[in-house]
């Protein structure tokens, strides 16, 4: 059997998968901004050539599409070059979208798993809950946030529990739908061996339906982190936020600031990435001590 190779078998697909993703993005960058470039010639009535084309677009103010190395230098000018204070520094604005994302978080994978808990265990919830469940997901969230915000606005709530609401809207039917999966993936013989055993509802719970729901619920976990981070941002956008990255990508939409905007939309990746991470890194503490083969 080949041994794996880190290299070979990782660096190398992945690395070259992004080299040309930033090749395309650099051809896009000429095709979407040499317009600007072309018209400002003709304004002068002077000629460009496709060199000063290539070049200019690559250095434009406010361009249609930042060029790779612009928003390079933007993320490293407001992470390294601003303190963590200024409310220029993306780090600032990345704490706190990231702290809403958390409570919503938070609050979600709780609610999720007690709804999880009363659907396989009660038939009537399963019957009506479930429905309502997975239809409240139809309702789009940009529709939804406003009415949040200004709701609880009216009977003085405010700040940052309205933008964590919004993320424990998105992130709890994540755990719902794989908990409840989780939770009834016992197979019938282990469900009858529980039988023999006499044993309660609650020990046939704890001994094998929740031990048998973990892989379910981190997987899931990895989806609400990610799509309550999404809750956060939107919900900052109704708010008129002066801080957030939701305040950030508004705040370069109103502007024309698109470096801006692309440079927020990267932060938030990587926020993102670092979270999904961090719910792995649980999953397979929790699965080792589980005793589950690495």
């Amino acid at each position: 059997m080949r041994e794996e190779s880190f290299v070979r078998d990782k660096l190398l697909p992945v690395g070259t998968v992004v080299a040309v993703l930033i090749i395309i993005w650099y051809v896009a960058v000429v095709y979407l901004n040499a317009p600007f470039e072309r018209d400002t010639a003709a304004r002068a009535g002077t000629e460009i050539s496709f060199s000063q084309i290539v070049h200019n677009t690559m250095a434009q103010e406010r361009p249609v599409l930042p060029a790779p190395h612009q928003v390079i230098a933007e993320i490293w000018d407001t992470t390294v070059n601003k303190p963590i204070t200024s409310k220029r520094s993306l780090v600032y604005h990345a704490w706190i979208t990231l702290s809403a994302t958390l409570l919503g978080f938070g609050i979600g994978g709780v609610l999720g798993i007690l709804l999880a808990i009363g659907i396989v265990h009660n038939r009537a919830m399963d019957r009506s809950l479930m429905p309502w469940v997975i239809a409240s997901q139809t309702i789009p969230i940009l529709a939804v946030a406003p009415m949040i915000i200004v709701v609880l606005n009216a009977i003085g709530i405010s700040g940052l529990l309205p933008k964590a609401l919004i993320s424990t809207y998105l992130s709890f039917f994540p755990v719902v739908v794989g908990m409840v999966k989780g939770l009834r993936s016992p197979e019938a013989i282990q469900l009858d061996l529980m039988h023999t055993y006499n044993a309660s509802q609650a020990q046939t719970f704890w001994k094998l339906r929740w031990p048998s729901s973990m892989p379910y619920l981190f997987t899931s976990l990895k989806v609400a982190v990610a799509i309550s981070l999404v809750g956060a941002i939107v919900g900052e956008l109704p708010t008129g936020a002066v801080a957030g990255l939701g305040a950030r990508l508004l705040a370069g939409s109103y502007y024309g600031q698109t470096v801006q905007i692309w440079s927020a939309l990267f932060m938030a990746a990587a926020l993102a990435a670092v979270l999904v991470m961090i719910v792995g890194f649980a999953h397979t503490a929790v699965l080792k001590r589980m005793g589950a083969k690495p």
